[in-house]
């Protein structure tokens, strides 16, 4: 990165802390400029030696000194440090609630590892770079000067020897220095790798553990670590180099100095109490040199994580309000808008096309449905075919490439992007669970949510018995990423997070996928009340689902293929219909046996100890089979759709 950018930016985090950058390097200053005068002292406490003046005072108070040059340097230092922490912690709010806010795209283009990295490793050697790093360089270039004033006071000659030595070894060490810098970003870009790689496997734990695959994974991260020990030994080296030039041009030039001077002190040019004081200050130079050969490397450390952070700060992020129709660049938002009721949410698509980046082929083409205020909307289709796409451009996760997305007659582009996430419920595919409580996951999209509310939601989702089986109810942790709930359980409390914030447009992307029989029949009765006062778009796993919705999008392909009710698409619809037939297929075998969401039929498991697991026997209903998504159907392959656990059973079920 180059300079004038880096100390812009350098710059820009130092800049509310200048009052307390100040006062720390004029205390540090201070106490190092009392040390200017004690090689002074010296010399006069060397020339009353052989006199019959007493060196009792002078003594005393060099010690006086000495002791006060510490104690304020002490001072000035904790100043520092404590300004150093704070720069970090802003550095880090500001970097955190960018990330938060950053676009879906930029998301999923980094992994969260890295981004990891750049919040807590990167941060952390700001610290010393905005602080330190400065004041050092300061306060050692003003020492420097004043006790190169001091010897040239004492003997000029002897100032241009030690300068010759000391220009001589500095010029090599301005080869070093950029060395520094490039070790030390590739040894974060490899910290990066390895947070990348450690999030990679615990987000995948039981994956990895039943796959076998411990080894393998631990050597894909012995190998982002031995990167990052390579390009960290080689900054440490080279920064070892920087530190040891220093006492190598002081060692040189206190041998050149002791010879010319003790020629000079043998020819009567200069007494011997100004050689031991001019030598004083030449080793007194070793900490204004040190500081600045610190400053040096601490910059070289500090830009390569300056220029990391700035990276991350350049992903795109998410707006606080309406934008223009056409996007544009996206400023931090605030936080989030608390839900306001109103009547149910109508949804359009004007002519949508889609595509997740430029390089990948389209995911939309024209979608266009219009979806009015209420009622229970389905989304069914082939695999591929853009449903789940349909809830991201709602969400506005995606901006759309082409046409319109509505809501309430308005493009979502021109909604203030709090207010219309406030409008929606949302409940993914794999129904996410957060570390933390029970309560702290349901009320996550309505903090303010009161235990009427919550324990209203939780019998409507049959949680509440479950509640009354954990040990500290709703404030039983739940584990990292809901480890300690079955799939069904962690499907049951994601949609009763939704509901609890009692939005106007509820989104279910295959929601009940994971729920056992009597559970998805009890959660089918609550979406349908749902379905009551609030608009409900429901991706489609099962056909019971389906036959119960108001209205059915069939897509294929990127397209809107038909839209009407079951009974109009079974006989109008040659896909729906052999989607329809698939399942109906699936009873007949078993004499006729209902195989409806609610109703376990034979070789079905029932409910497990957990009220969502198998005891035995048959697959679990709505778990997919071998063949067809969501079905036990041998065979069926070829129908590929997703409308995919038991009907109602029987013919009567396709009209």
């Amino acid at each position: 990165m180059p300079f004038r950018r880096t100390w812009r930016i350098l710059y820009g985090h130092i800049r509310p802390h200048r009052a307390a950058i100040a006062l720390g390097g004029l205390l540090t200053l201070i106490g190092t400029l009392t040390g200017l005068v004690q090689p002074m002292a010296a010399k006069e406490l060397v020339g009353r030696l052989g006199g019959e003046g007493s060196i009792t005072g002078l003594l005393v108070g060099l010690t006086v000194l000495v002791v006060a040059g510490t104690a304020i340097s002490s001072v000035g230092a904790y100043v520092l440090e404590r300004t150093a922490e704070s720069v970090v912690l802003v550095a880090r709010r500001q970097l955190v609630g960018r990330l938060l806010r950053m676009r879906m795209p930029a998301v999923e283009r980094v992994p969260p590892g890295d981004l990891m990295s750049r919040v807590t490793s990167d941060t952390t050697l700001l610290r010393a770079v905005t602080t330190r790093s400065m004041v050092s360089a300061a306060t050692g270039a003003l020492t420097l000067v004043g006790a190169i004033v001091m010897m040239a006071l004492l003997d000029p000659v002897l100032l241009g020897v030690t300068l010759g030595v000391i220009v001589l070894i500095g010029s090599a060490l301005g080869l070093v220095l950029p060395r520094i810098s490039k070790a030390t970003q590739q040894a974060q870009a490899s910290v990066g790798a390895i947070s990348a790689a450690l999030e990679r496997t615990f987000g995948a734990f039981r994956t990895v553990k039943a796959s076998g695959a411990e080894a393998r994974e631990g050597a894909v991260i012995e190998a982002a670590s031995r990167e990052a020990w390579r390009h960290g030994v080689r900054a440490a080296k080279w920064q070892s180099v920087a530190m040891s030039s220093i006492g190598l041009a002081v060692q040189v030039s206190f041998l050149a100095v002791l010879g010319v001077g003790g020629a000079r002190v043998a020819s009567g040019t200069v007494d011997i109490a100004t050689l031991v004081a001019f030598l004083l200050y030449l080793f007194y130079l070793i900490d204004p040199i040190s500081h600045l050969v610190e400053a040096a490397s601490a910059y070289q450390v500090g830009s390569a994580a300056i220029a990391r952070m700035a990276e991350a700060e350049q992903l795109e992020v998410e707006s606080t309000g309406g934008e223009p129709a056409d996007g544009g660049a996206a400023p931090v938002a605030g936080p989030a808008a608390t839900p306001v009721a109103g009547p149910p949410a109508s949804v359009a698509f004007e002519n949508v096309s889609f595509r997740y980046g430029p390089e990948l082929a389209p995911v939309h083409h024209g979608v266009s449905f219009t979806v009015p205020g209420g009622g229970l909307t389905a989304f069914v289709g082939p695999s591929g075919a853009g449903k789940t796409t349909v809830f991201g451009l709602i969400e506005r996760f995606y901006e759309v490439t082409g046409g319109r997305v509505l809501v309430d007659g308005e493009d979502v582009r021109n909604w203030p992007l709090d207010r219309l996430r406030a409008t929606i419920g949302f409940v993914e595919q794999d129904a996410p669970v957060l570390a933390g409580t029970l309560r702290e996951n349901l009320v996550f999209a309505a903090p303010d949510a009161t235990d009427a509310q919550i324990a209203e939601v939780l019998a409507r989702t049959k949680l509440d018995g479950l509640v009354a089986r954990l040990p500290e109810g709703l404030q039983t942790p739940v584990g990292h990423r809901g480890s300690k709930l079955s799939g069904g359980e962690r499907q049951r409390v994601a949609i009763a997070r939704a509901l609890l914030r009692r939005p106007r447009l509820l989104l279910l992307d295959e929601a009940t996928s994971q729920l056992d029989a009597v559970n998805e029949l009890a959660l089918r009765e609550t979406v349908a009340r749902a379905a009551e006062s609030t608009t409900v778009l429901v991706v489609a796993h099962r056909l019971s689902t389906v036959t119960l919705a108001d209205r059915i999008v069939v897509m294929e392909a990127g397209r809107v293929r038909a839209v009407g009710t079951h009974a109009e698409l079974v006989s109008g619809d040659p896909l729906y219909g052999e989607l329809a037939a698939t399942q109906f297929l699936a009873s007949a075998p078993g004499g006729g046996a209902a195989v409806d969401a609610g109703v376990p039929g034979p070789g079905r498991a029932g409910d497990g100890p957990e009220g969502d697991e198998p005891d035995g026997g048959g697959p679990r209903p709505g778990v997919p089979g071998p063949d067809v998504p969501g079905t036990d159907v041998p065979g069926a392959r070829a129908a590929g759709g997703e409308v995919a656990a038991a009907g109602r059973g029987g013919p009567a079920a396709a009209g």
